[in-house]
């Protein structure tokens, strides 16, 4: 982040980037710049950034030509050479006659292996920040979503006329008591444990059943491993709703997603970023009895049903915290296209799977009818296209007009990749799984930095296969 010290952007744009060497050539940055500047003698600055070889003494060399050519500097940063890790690299905010500064310039590139005369990366830099202020906010670590988790934007306690607990007092009584569970929920203390009623565990009984009968015909491989799994680990059975500390624990261990008690709808932005740190929002209400294959809204049973043991798997995981880590800091537009193409995925997609359509959406995995409607000859299904996907309405009351079908996980990831390079965002962002925080990237070098981290693990898995092929 540019200093108050800095150059303003107007005096910024008077130079272009140069790079001065001492390894000879035709004309020289060096000799370019003197050529220019020749003609004047008035006062002017210069943002200069060159490499200092680690050695004894080196610093003080440079210092002392500013002084002799009573050149003032106004700031001095240092930070990682881009050329050579063993040395140093120095921003220094000066400002002098220009002659002296030629002068200066030129005893650098007989002292300096490189001198650069640079506005570019200040100007970019500073263009990022401003542009980072007018943003909408987003979490950068993990405790962040506790400002994201209150934002409820329907259902919760309040439910509308069309719902079908909307009569049933008691039902709307219950629904306080989840809301008042969820709400005071905080990042790393323990979920709340809920002793469910007579009635709910029925409802779930019926659910689980029937559909439970459906998966391995309808459900991909992924599914139905990872219900198996549930099931052996004695967490989902017959009787009995999962509690999220159960489920959150597992998945933990897993893929590192973790589960976020929430008291109703999200918006999509809250939502979606809650994934870019393996943290899914997930209600823990149960919908009404009178109507246990039918929800308006994702009840504990679709989270449950839908979304849990898909996010057991490291692709599928991978996949949907991609998604989340392209919504940080997005327009609200880019947003609304990201939540359809999460919605026709995570939520209503398909794969093809030994020649069948299988599917991996939450959505049909917890409604029997739409699971076999989608995958049956009658539904109308297309390629998955993030393109044609974002123009597609999604259906909530209804079964959707069209499904996309994808080849696989690493096919939708990569097609999903692919679509977020054109949102535009005046930075990137990578999730650090040690501090379960997200680095905002806003210039190379800190891309080199996480480009360093990157080749430690690289090393190490290079030296395993070393060590296994010599076997």
């Amino acid at each position: 982040m540019a200093s108050e010290g800095s150059f303003k952007r107007s005096e910024l744009r008077k130079s272009q980037r140069i790079r001065l060497r001492s390894d000879g050539g035709t004309e020289t940055g060096h000799q370019k710049l003197v050529r220019r500047m020749s003609s004047f003698d008035t006062v002017a600055s210069a943002p200069v950034i060159f490499s200092l070889k680690n050695e004894v003494g080196a610093l003080t060399k440079v210092i002392t030509l500013f002084k002799e050519n009573d050149i003032h500097v106004r700031n001095v940063e240092p930070r990682k050479s881009q050329r050579r890790h063993s040395e140093l690299e120095l921003f220094i905010d000066c400002e002098g006659k220009k002659g002296m500064l030629r002068e200066l310039l030129k005893q650098l590139d007989e002292l300096l292996a490189c001198v650069e005369i640079s506005e570019a990366d200040r100007i970019k830099e500073e263009t990022i920040e401003n542009e980072m202020k007018n943003l909408p906010w987003f979490p950068q670590k993990i405790s962040d979503l506790d400002r994201c988790a209150d934002n409820v934007l329907m259902y919760g306690e309040e439910l509308d006329a069309e719902h079908p607990g909307f009569k049933d007092k008691k039902y709307r009584e219950r629904r306080k008591y989840f809301v008042k569970c969820a709400s005071g929920y905080k990042h790393d203390t323990p979920i709340p444990r809920v002793i469910f009623t007579e009635e709910e565990t029925q409802t779930w009984n019926l659910v689980f059943k029937e559909l439970k009968n459906l998966y391995p015909s309808h459900a991909c491989k992924e599914y139905v491993e990872n219900l198996k799994m549930l099931c052996e680990e004695g967490i989902y059975k017959i009787g009995e709703i999962p509690q999220l500390a159960d489920i959150s624990r597992v998945l933990k261990e897993r893929t590192g997603f973790q589960l976020r008690p929430v008291a109703g709808y999200l918006s999509p932005r809250n939502f979606l970023a809650g994934l870019a740190f393996r943290v899914f929002h997930c209600t823990q209400y149960i919908r009404h009895a009178s109507d246990p294959l039918y929800t308006p809204e994702p009840d504990s049973i679709h989270e449950l049903l839908g979304h849990v043991p898909l996010l057991a798997d490291r692709s599928f995981a991978q996949f949907s915290q991609e998604i989340g880590l392209a919504s940080l800091g997005a327009s609200d537009d880019d947003v609304a296209k990201l939540a359809s193409c999460y919605f026709f995925t995570v939520e209503f997609g398909l794969c093809k799977q030994d020649g069948q359509l299988r599917a991996y959406g939450a959505g049909l995995l917890s409604s029997i009818s739409e699971l076999q409607f989608a995958t049956s000859s009658r539904a109308l299904v297309k390629p998955f296209n993030p393109s044609d996907v974002i123009k597609q309405e999604c259906k909530i009351t209804t079964f959707q007009d069209s499904y996309f079908v994808s080849e696989s996980f690493t096919a939708a990831k990569r097609q999903i990749r692919e679509y977020t390079t054109s949102i535009l965002r005046p930075f990137g962002v990578r999730y650090d799984p040690y501090t379960q925080s997200v680095d905002v990237i806003k210039n190379s070098n800190e891309i080199m930095t996480a480009v360093d981290e990157l080749k430690d693990d690289l090393g190490l898995l290079n030296d395993t296969l070393t060590k296994l092929q010599s076997l």
